[in-house]
Formats: structure tokens, C-alpha cells, sequence
């Protein structure tokens, strides 16, 4: 082995980082696509053109392009459970549903402001989803709703909130934020952080807090 070879170990590791790279770019060519011309009128010919790649290239990786969909959509609701179970968690100490309530929602706009177009997709193709794909995403998305009920629930235990129909007000505030992803752009007149703050206000409002 000459002294520039690299050892085995070190070829598999650099070979795993290159095929974690395309296949992120492929994902991303497939969401911006997606986002323009929505799942249907996306080709993989579409994908494989402005990825820069071969359509078998991308086959290596995603075997379809519902296979690409559901990996943008698993993903981003993924990491949305995992940045409202970190505000959960910095919410409890406090033992306050209102507390908390009120840091679900910061968190949930903020995703959206930052995810914007994984949002988009992720709201507008969940009919194009395959059967077993969407059950998982639902599954997924039910977990986010749990939350907000959850926190709701407490609340109305606790006398903190007031409302009628629960059920629905969590509904409502989850579409509400959610929508912040279809109008918000970044250097308007008020920051993500602006806004946040003034959702979880109108949260709390919703609920009679």
C-alpha cells in the first residue's frame, strides 16, 4: 500500500459521507421540485436533471418518488417532535400548562419560519402519499397533536385555561402556526421571534387563559 492509500476503514467512512451527500442533495433538489410543481408534475427525470445526476443514481438510494416523499416528510415532522419535546422539557420546570402551552407554540412557529418549504410540502402532498406511508406520517403528525392536547388538558385541570371545545382550539392553534410558513419571509417587519411571541399570546387568548 502506497503511502498515500488510504485503509480500509478510512475508504468505507469516506465512501458512507459521499453517499450521505447525494443523498441529501437529491432530497433537497426533490423538495425545491416538489414545492414548484407539486408531487404529481415532478418526474424523476425533473429531479435527476437539477440534482446533476442520473435517474439510476438516484434509484441507488430511493427506489421511487413516493420513496423520496416520504423521506421529506418523515424528516421534517421528526425534527418538529423533537424541537417541541426540548421546549416541553424546558416548559415543565415550571409545572405551569400555560408555560407550557405558550413555549409549544414559540417553538412550533419558529420551525415553520425556518422550514418553510418542508412545511409546505409536508401539508400540501399529504394526499399523494402511498397508504403505508401515510398511516406512518400520521402516526408521526398524531404525536405533535398529542402535545397540544396534552398541554391543553393540563391547563383546563390546573383552571389556568377555559374552553369549550378543547378538541377543536388545539386544532385551531396548530393550523394557525402552521400557516405561518405560507406567508412568512425573512427580513419583513417582524422577526420569527416577533412572532412567535404574538402566537403564543393569541394561544393563550383562544384558551380563555
Amino acid at each position: 500500500m502506497g503511502a498515500s492509500a488510504k485503509p480500509p476503514a478510512a475508504r468505507v467512512d469516506t465512501a458512507r459521507a459521499e453517499a450521505s451527500d447525494s443523498q441529501e442533495s437529491v432530497l433537497l433538489v426533490a423538495l425545491s421540485c416538489f414545492v414548484e410543481q407539486g408531487f404529481h408534475g415532478t418526474s424523476m427525470r425533473d429531479i435527476a436533471g437539477r440534482a446533476g445526476t442520473s435517474i439510476a443514481a438516484i434509484y441507488y438510494h430511493f427506489p421511487s418518488k413516493a420513496a423520496l416523499l416520504r423521506a421529506i416528510m418523515t424528516r421534517v415532522t421528526e425534527d418538529l417532535i423533537a424541537v417541541l419535546e426540548q421546549a416541553r422539557a424546558g416548559a415543565n420546570k415550571n409545572d405551569d400548562a400555560a408555560t407550557l402551552l405558550a413555549a409549544l407554540v414559540r417553538a412550533y412557529v419558529r420551525f415553520h419560519t425556518e422550514r418553510r418549504e418542508e412545511a409546505f410540502v409536508g401539508n400540501s402532498e399529504l394526499r399523494s402519499l402511498e397508504a403505508d406511508d401515510l398511516v406512518h406520517v400520521i402516526a408521526l403528525r398524531d404525536r405533535v397533536s398529542a402535545m397540544f392536547n396534552d398541554a391543553i388538558a393540563a391547563g383546563l385541570n390546573q383552571g389556568v385555561f377555559h374552553c369549550v371545545h378543547p378538541r377543536e382550539a388545539g386544532l385551531a392553534l396548530m393550523t394557525m402556526c402552521t400557516a405561518v410558513a405560507s406567508w412568512y419571509r425573512p427580513g419583513g417587519p417582524a422577526t420569527s421571534e416577533d412572532i412567535a411571541d404574538r402566537y403564543a399570546e393569541l394561544a393563550l387568548a383562544t384558551l380563555g387563559a
